[in-house]
């Protein structure tokens, strides 16, 4: 039996979808609101609950082998609900998972992470690997660049500012910032598969597509692929993180977080080759799966379905 921890998000849905279409036995942690819609013709063993809840979580780990823990809220919570959701929430799982004997916990993280890091995503997600590293369970890391697709957070968000505003495109700082973005497919496929290697317990791996992308370029490919030229305007990104600001405050939900921008802080990339090295994946290029499924898609609805929708209670 596998555990999967945020089941219904974007990575989550694809990571159950090709777990049940192999065959395994899956079973979910899920809050009472997302039970309404599951996205699976096929369903797999539901426990309702959350990672704050001990007795909930101590039913969902017996019997299970693996957890593969995906509960984040990097796109959408603020400093709090990344502490409750990536700390306390990982805290609770690994201490019911010792309990129950589980043989292994693997799990996604950010290129970058790091306990030591100045920006708040990027530190909560390194003192998250450092729990699961000191858990005493046997673990795989696997540090990903952006995750992209048809309904990502960060490419899809740039295509909807883009219909938002019909003249320009706030960028920040120069866009010289160096990117790695992935295809969701593969990094579902890595994931699958780390499930059979043996030499990846213990490890923490760092992964990315075939290319590497500056921030510009990248917004560029956006909007030729999408349909959508506008004007680019570099701003400091200090100055970003106020409008930011404002935006959250504004709105339900910001198309663009502070979370957001500490992934551009810096670049973030992995060696090209470890896709495939460590998977045997050749991943798919950035524009070339982006003609895939943007071109002619609306956006001006999923923008505001969005930033209308309210914000997920946490766990």
């Amino acid at each position: 039996m596998i555990l999967v921890t945020g089941a219904t998000g974007f990575i989550g849905r694809q990571v159950v979808k090709q777990l049940m279409a192999d065959g395994r036995r899956v079973r979910c942690l899920l809050p009472s609101d997302k039970l309404q819609q599951l996205p699976w013709e096929n369903l797999p063993e539901i426990i309702e609950g959350n990672l704050l809840d001990e007795e909930i979580l101590f039913r969902a780990v017996t019997g299970v082998h693996t957890i593969i823990h995906l509960q984040n809220g990097q796109w959408w919570g603020r400093p709090r609900d990344l502490e409750r959701i990536e700390l306390v929430g990982t805290r609770n799982l690994i201490t019911a998972a010792r309990a129950a004997r589980v043989g292994r916990m693997i799990t996604v993280s950010q290129l970058g992470a790091s306990a030591s890091s100045a920006y708040t995503l990027l530190r909560i997600k390194g003192m998250a690997e450092h729990l699961v590293r000191s858990s005493g369970l046997a673990y795989t890391i696997i540090r990903s660049g952006i995750v992209f697709g048809e309904d990502d957070a960060f490419v899809n968000h740039i295509a909807m500012i883009l219909r938002a505003n019909p003249f320009v495109f706030l960028m920040p700082g120069q866009g010289e910032v160096v990117l790695h973005p992935i295809y969701i497919d593969d990094l579902v496929n890595a994931l699958v598969r780390s499930l059979e290697l043996i030499d990846l317990v213990d490890t923490t791996v760092d992964i990315g597509g075939p290319e590497y992308i500056t921030l510009e370029d990248l917004i560029h490919t956006v909007m030729r692929v999408s349909g959508a030229p506008r004007l680019i305007l570099s701003i400091p990104p200090y100055a970003m993180r106020w409008l930011t600001a404002v935006y959250s405050r504004l709105l339900r939900r910001s198309l663009v977080t502070a979370h957001w921008l500490d992934i551009l802080a810096t670049n973030r990339t992995a060696p090209l080759g470890n896709t495939f090295n460590h998977f045997g994946i050749h991943p798919r290029r950035f524009e070339d799966t982006l003609l895939t499924y943007m071109p002619g898609k609306k956006y001006w609805w999923p923008m505001l379905r969005y930033t209308l929708r309210r914000r997920p209670k946490g766990i």
